[in-house]
């Protein structure tokens, strides 16, 4: 067994005060993200955790890329048919959490999956580079394949299908967007004293703010 107890850091960054947050979550979390994505040396920016249960009654999460936040929620792109999309559909309640480590802060974020319009879908989808369609198109997500060797055939079977026009959205490939009920936001402070400031939406559409204790 490996001991880790000795991995120490001491988070002196910065510091989250209720007075200079935003009312409402969702402009908070654009000026974290504006800031972290100015922040030197941080790849991937948009990179979160999505937790979800899955239909065999275990808890899951995986990396994804966020592709668009506003009032109504975070949206990223998935294969409906994929592990990831069963259990959404079935059980859409999701977690979302952003760990930003150069700046010592998380996001933690709790909510409902809803399906995203055909529409917005396929506009994503016409937006995305060839190579990306392609992959979209030939790959089974999550199910047992025999090889590496049979993804590139299918890519090559349907590049050449393919060259007569472009590659349109598969009905079993497209967004979904996070409605956010409880968004929370972290910073490391010395001391393992840190920030977590909380906002609750409420039955009236209003967003309650708490301090947690770290």
């Amino acid at each position: 067994m490996s001991d880790l107890s000795n991995y120490r850091k001491s988070y002196e960054k910065s510091a989250l005060i209720e007075a200079e947050v935003d009312a409402n979550p969702l402009m908070q979390f654009r000026k974290w993200f504006h800031e972290v994505e100015a922040f030197a040396g941080i790849e991937e920016v948009n990179a979160m955790s999505v937790s979800t249960l899955g239909l065999d009654g275990f808890p899951k999460a995986r990396i994804v890329l966020l592709k668009k936040y506003d009032e109504n929620g975070f949206v990223f792109f998935t294969n409906y048919d994929s592990e990831k999309g069963k259990a959404l559909l079935a059980h859409p309640k999701v977690g979302l959490s952003f760990f930003w480590p150069s700046m010592e802060r998380q996001v933690i974020i709790k909510g409902f999956a809803e399906k995203l319009s055909e529409q917005n879908s396929d506009n994503y989808f016409d937006s995305r580079p060839q190579g990306s369609k392609l992959g979209a198109a030939v790959s089974p997500q999550s199910e047992v394949i025999p090889s590496y060797d049979f993804l590139l055939q299918k890519l090559v079977d349907l590049e050449a299908d393919s060259q007569q026009g472009d590659i349109h959205r598969p009905k079993h490939w497209g967004g979904f967007v996070v409605k956010p009920v409880s968004i929370e936001f972290w910073q490391g402070r010395p001391n393992r004293l840190h920030d977590r400031i909380r906002y609750r939406l409420q039955d009236n559409m209003e967003w309650e703010i708490d301090r947690l204790a770290p």
